[in-house]
């Protein structure tokens, strides 16, 4: 595995002091697994400019704290937040997100998001389906899925980018696995680690920050390939793989610095250190996002801190949610300004809900009967509320919304017709991407 290192001082957001790899892919000696990338993106590559943001929220967010308060609720469960009012009349949300409220005509909030398996991961959310009785290899993520499709959407960048790091609870720091696509379709991972890859030419995160010292270090590498008398003896793809290694475009995108900093300011600032078990403190990876899928990545998915309130609600989400809101928020404006609001999807949630009832100790435990999810862009249809909970924030009692089918709407809205497309497994069986019960959401598509 060719990586790029940190140092312990790198940084992605600003605190990061553990050490961090930008993971490029198997280059000459292994497994050529970046080459093999490239052979199935070539194979499958189309024209579309289609890509989805997808945001997990690691631990289940607490629903009726966020978008779906119940002020008519007892204490025990209301919970202290109050509502305010939003730009599309008659919906509100929590008043600690006072910047998707100015801009909610902009976003579709789901209400009764159903069929969780209750599993403390990210799987569910980067699947849509249950692992229990998976076809062999797994179910593939929609990161994979969108490689396997669309390929990458311009030369010398990835299809498919994992941003979120290690993680405490690692089921939570998943990017979404190939399943039975194969390796050739994992994501990318800048944050990933592993001290036995192979570091390029002692370049790292920091040198990013400097062109010219990375255009060097970069021009080294291809002479120690030419001197070695690899480059001779590579085929067009591990010509192309090494053409991403040397291209400005992923280094570019990676680049924060690069964006002007009133932008990167309106984003927030964080640090890649984890929030306990869980993801880091990081709104700056909405901007990485929307910087990746600017430069043609179709798919990113990223962990954003940590939600797994058993004590402590309240003051941890007075932490936590203007986090989100700058972070959400600057990322769908920046979208729409740039014109990509219509082949950009963006999707917010996380595994499952939290319980109505408060505890002893002030938190929410896991509630996988009902949550919430926030959809943006993607050409959809915004400014509304679908579905519906009961007085108390626990039953989904209008509109019940399964994960799939928030799957088939995000296919559709990439370009791609849930009724007809369908991948192989590994015994070159045909699989629908999603169960035939479960259509795009008539909603949001019109």
């Amino acid at each position: 595995m060719l990586s790029i290192s940190g140092s312990r001082s790198s940084r992605f957001c600003d605190g990061q002091s553990r050490r961090g790899f930008l993971r490029l892919g198997a280059l000459g000696l292994g497994g050529l697994a970046l080459p093999n990338l490239l052979r199935a993106e070539a194979a499958q590559a189309s024209s579309t400019k289609k890509s989805i943001i997808m945001v997990f929220l690691p631990g289940g967010p607490p629903h009726q704290d966020m978008w779906d308060l119940k002020m008519n609720a007892p204490s025990e469960i209301r919970g202290e937040f109050r509502p305010i009012g939003t730009k599309v009349p008659g919906i509100e949300i929590c008043e600690l997100f006072p910047k998707m409220a100015a801009m909610m005509d902009k976003f579709s909030l789901i209400r009764s998001v159903v069929g969780s398996t209750g599993q403390h991961a990210a799987e569910q959310c980067l699947t849509g389906r249950p692992a229990l009785n998976a076809p062999a290899g797994g179910w593939p993520s929609i990161g994979s899925i969108m490689s396997r499709l669309h390929g990458a959407g311009a030369p010398g960048v990835p299809a498919f980018v994992g941003l979120s790091p290690k993680m405490g609870h690692a089921p939570w720091a998943d990017p979404g696995k190939p399943g039975f696509l194969g390796p050739a379709h994992s994501p990318f991972q800048p944050n990933g680690g592993g001290s036995a890859d192979l570091v390029l030419n002692n370049i790292s995160l920091e040198r990013l920050q400097d062109r010219r010292a990375l255009l060097h270090s970069f021009d080294t590498l291809r002479r120690d390939v030419d001197a070695s008398g690899m480059m001779g003896a590579m085929d067009a793809f591990q010509q192309q793989a090494m053409g991403v290694l040397t291209s400005s475009r992923l280094s570019e995108a990676l680049n924060l610095d690069r964006e002007d900093p009133k932008v990167r300011a309106r984003y927030g600032r964080g640090t890649m250190k984890c929030r306990d078990d869980g993801g880091p403190e990081c709104p700056e990876q909405f901007l990485m996002a929307r910087r990746l899928v600017e430069a043609g990545v179709r798919c990113v998915t990223l962990g954003f801190n940590r939600w797994d309130w058993h004590s402590r609600n309240f003051p941890q989400a007075r932490e936590v949610f203007p986090q989100l809101d700058n972070g959400l928020t600057s990322l769908v404006q920046d979208l729409h300004d740039s014109g990509l609001d219509q082949d950009v999807s963006v999707v917010v949630w996380g595994e499952f809900g939290r319980t109505p009832q408060i505890s002893k100790d002030g938190g929410r435990d896991h509630w996988p009967r009902v949550s919430c999810a926030a959809l943006a862009c993607g050409g959809m249809k915004h400014g509304q509320v679908i579905g519906a909970t009961d007085r108390l924030g626990g039953e989904a009692v209008a509109r019940p919304v399964d994960f799939q089918e928030v799957f088939a709407t995000l296919y559709h809205a990439a370009g791609v017709d849930t009724h007809t497309a369908t991948i192989d497994d590994l015994n070159g069986r045909p699989r629908f991407l999603v169960d035939e019960q479960f259509k795009p959401m008539p909603e949001l598509i019109g």
